[in-house]
Order: C-alpha cells, then structure tokens, then sequence
C-alpha cells in the first residue's frame, strides 16, 4: 500500500514519463496530454486489498486507459450509455446479471436515473445496476425481473475538496435516501429483484475522517437489506496530492475499517461479503499532465502574466472548483537555468475570450499568483496530476479543438488520442 509520504512537485522540469518535453510538444504538438501508464499500475496495486478495484471511468474514459486499467487487473463503473460502449469498445466483458455467481462483474451501471438508451442497454447486455433513485428499481424490474441490483445509499451527510464534488447530504441529488431504504428493499421484492450490494459515496478528495463515518452507515443500511447481500462499495473520494507537502492517505488504515466492516455483516449472515472500492481520480491524476507552450508575456499593472495555448476548455478544473494544480516550466533552449535564474510571481492564463480562463484561481474565482521560474515566449509550461477530470471534460469553446493525448508505457510515448481537426470540430452542423 502507499506510503503516507508527502508530495513534492518541482518548478523546473526537463522531462514528462521520461520522454524531454521539448521532445513531445514538437511531436505532438500542444496543448498536449500525457500519462504515464506506470502511475496507474502503481495507484491500482496500492489498493491491492479490497477485492476488486472499480475504476470510475468518467475520470479518464480514453480508451486505451481503459485498457490499461484493465489489464491490470481492475473493473469499470459506468455511469452513461456511452460508457457502457467505451467499456465494451476496451475489452471489459459482461455476464448474465440473473445467474446469481461470485464473480465480480466487470462492468457495473451507476446512476442516479435511467435515460431511455441506458436502460435499453443494461436490459440488452444484463449489466448489473446499481440504483440511485427508488424509480430505477421500478423501470429496472419492469424490464428485467429476476435480475440482480445493488443500492447507491445517500447516507445524510457528505464532504469534497469542494462543495460541487460534495455529494452525500440532502443538498447532493446523488443516491437513495437513507430514510427511503425501507420502502426501496419493498420495491425490489416486488418486481423480483434481488439487492446484492450497497454503495455509498459522499464526495470527490474527502479525508480519512469523513470517509470512516461511512463504514457506520452502511453497516446501519445493510442490516435493513439482510442476508442477501454478496458486497458492500466503499465508493470513491479517496484525496490525490496536488500541494506541496500534501500526504498521502492512510490507506492501510482505510481499509481496515472497511474490512472490519465486512467481516461483522459475512459472520451476521453467514455468508463471504465482497468489498469494493470504486476510485477514479486516485487511480489517474497524477499519471497526466497538461503541457502548454508560453505564447505571451505580459504585465497588466504590477501583475505578470504568462499565456498559455491550453485554456479551460482543456482543463476546467480551475474554473469550476478553484482547483490547485502543481505547475513547472520547461524551458526551450534546453539549459535549466533558461533565460534568467531567477523566480517570479505570474499569472497563469489561457488564449480563452473569457476571464474566467485563468489555471491560478482558487475557489469563487479569486486570482493568485504562482511562483516559477522566469520564462520566455517559447517555453513550455507543465500543468501536474492533470489526468483526472482533464481531458475527458474537455470543450470546443471558442472553436478549439480538443487536445491530442499520449500514453508512455513501456517506454514509448504512443498517441492514444488525435488533436481535432476542423472538419472533426464542425462534424454534425448543418446549414438547412
């Protein structure tokens, strides 16, 4: 398991995955992402004591990290009917929901509502469901009685490194009302379905403290369901550094509570209780970063800007959360001490026709300032622990085209995803 070593992100970088940067931008050209598969292995094998590894894929549904995820042993979440097709189109497989196995289903359905084409879909493949919402149950059973489901369970609280990845509470619409959990284990029975598991998730970079109230609550929530429970989730949140001097969870002592949760409900009911852990940003943002070329120098007043080719239509988390990522500059003439030795204070922005586009914000939209390395119109700026909630929220706002990804495995940089063209930008319009 992971160390509870703490972070440290230098300011001057020469290399990504141990390819030189100067290298990767002229032969993929920026805004570029880039993961380094090594990473993803490492943060699957840390959690190595749940029994199975549920990667919630809307972190980094590239296709060839799912692959990767896959081939290392973990399983996938879904939450959308394109998901389900990403996982297929990546070699996860499925089962017959309905055969009541041990097997740990390589691909499960999370959603706090079915849209019409992804209940088509888990009826069509018979992928286990895992029910947000009471009306889930009812338009699950119709469809596919004698199935198998599991219970997202909101347990009345909830904590994230932000109040929009905050997703327990009454003030979060995810999951199945505590209170409610009565009348949904009626509703089961009544359409024939069998609930084999519970799930809770209270939110996105949470702490050890938060997470462990967790275990009492569904300990509580699975004596309501009773003896046919096979596995209990104990959902994602688990905190990723981003800041220097940033530790790591404790997941020793993590999973101690969850398995001493496990084992009271298999001795109450006689029977093995599998226990999951559903982890997607944990699993990939350190692997990925987000390289950008300097394109303007600047200062406005007493303030310095540096502008950048990436915006928040690559990455967004800066201007949706306040979100802190670490930052290092490149320089492009190879020396490290680059056009200067000294250090700044700048602003970094975006080529965006928007305020907003500013990756040095801190939450409500407050700009800061960050301290780099002088660098000169050419350089390259490295944006860290960028391969979760990155690429895949990415935009074509101002008409830009989504940014090409890479993945280093092996040693090799491969190109797992092209930088639009524009032909790709305008697909589907039409001029009537």
């Amino acid at each position: 398991m992971a160390t509870l070593e703490t972070m440290q992100f230098p300011t001057l970088v020469e290399e990504i995955a141990g390819h030189a940067v100067g290298q990767l931008a002229k032969q993929f050209g920026t805004p570029l992402y880039v993961y380094d598969a090594a990473t993803i292995a490492e943060r699957i094998g840390d959690l190595a004591p749940f029994d199975a590894v549920r990667f919630a894929q809307k972190a980094c549904s590239n296709l060839a990290i799912l692959d990767l995820v896959r081939r290392h042993g973990a399983v996938v979440d879904a939450v959308s009917a394109y998901e389900i097709r990403r996982a297929l189109a990546a070699g996860f497989t499925v089962g017959d929901g309905t055969t009541g196995d041990d097997e740990t289903p390589q691909i499960f359905y999370t959603a706090d509502l079915f849209d019409r084409e992804s209940l088509d879909l888990v009826v069509e493949y018979k992928i286990p469901v895992n029910c947000g919402s009471p009306d889930m149950i009812d338009q699950y059973g119709a469809r596919l009685p004698g199935g198998q489901i599991t219970l997202r369970i909101n347990p009345g609280f909830g904590h994230g490194h932000s109040r929009k990845t905050n997703t327990g509470g009454d003030g979060s619409k995810h999951g199945i009302w505590h209170e409610q959990l009565d009348d949904c284990v009626e509703r089961a029975k009544r359409n024939k379905l069998t609930i084999t598991g519970l799930h809770m998730h209270i939110g996105s970079g949470t702490d050890l403290e938060h997470l462990s109230q967790v275990c009492g609550a569904m300990e509580k929530a699975a004596h309501v369901v009773g003896p046919t429970l096979r596995s209990i989730s104990a959902g994602g949140g688990l905190p990723t550094p981003y800041r220097e001097d940033d530790k790591r969870v404790d997941l020793a002592a993590y999973f101690d509570l969850w398995d001493a949760t496990r084992n009271r409900l298999a001795t109450t009911y006689g029977n093995p209780i599998s226990l999951e852990i559903e982890p997607g940003r944990y699993l990939t943002a350190e692997s990925g970063s987000l390289l950008a070329e300097i394109r303007a120098i600047k200062h406005m007043g007493e303030k310095l800007y540096y502008l950048v080719d990436a915006g928040f239509n690559n990455l967004a988390r800066p201007i949706l959360y306040g979100s802190y990522h670490p930052m290092a500059i490149c320089h492009s003439n190879g020396e490290r001490g680059g056009p200067t030795s000294g250090t700044v204070e700048a602003i970094i922005g975006g080529p965006l026709c928007e305020s907003g586009d500013i990756f040095t914000q801190e939450e409500g939209g407050y700009v800061c300032t960050r301290t780099l390395p002088e660098a000169a119109v050419g350089d390259y700026l490295v944006i860290g622990c960028a391969g979760a909630y990155g690429a895949v929220m990415g935009s074509n706002y101002n008409s830009k085209p989504l940014a090409a990804e890479v993945l280093v495995e092996n040693g090799k940089a491969n190109l797992i995803r092209s930088r639009q063209t524009f032909d790709d930008v305008i697909r589907g319009e039409v001029i009537p």
